[in-house]
């Protein structure tokens, strides 16, 4: 007898074992032809109020101040215009 399978587990599932693919993981997958997707699975639920991408002229010494503020400054930027225009709606 080999000793070395005493210490085999006998409730070991072989890591190769593909998992069931059953309807619900075919609505799931996203879909590709090639590198292109076709169609994006199950992911993050999309949120009720994105942001637009817009362009916008900003002067130099003020960009690079908001810069200068580090990470997140658009962000920042962002809620400094949204609180002015709230507070001009009151």
């Amino acid at each position: 007898m080999n000793v070395k399978l005493k210490h085999i587990s006998k409730d070991w599932v072989d890591p190769d074992d593909a998992p069931e693919l059953d309807e619900q993981w075919f609505q799931d997958a996203h879909v590709y032809i090639g590198d292109t997707l076709i169609k994006r699975g199950v992911g993050r639920p999309q949120i009720k109020n994105t942001k637009e991408m817009l362009s916008l002229r900003l002067d130099a010494d003020i960009l690079e101040k908001l810069r200068a503020s580090g990470k997140g400054w658009q962000t920042r930027l962002s809620n400094h215009i949204k609180e002015a225009v709230l507070k001009d709606a009151l």
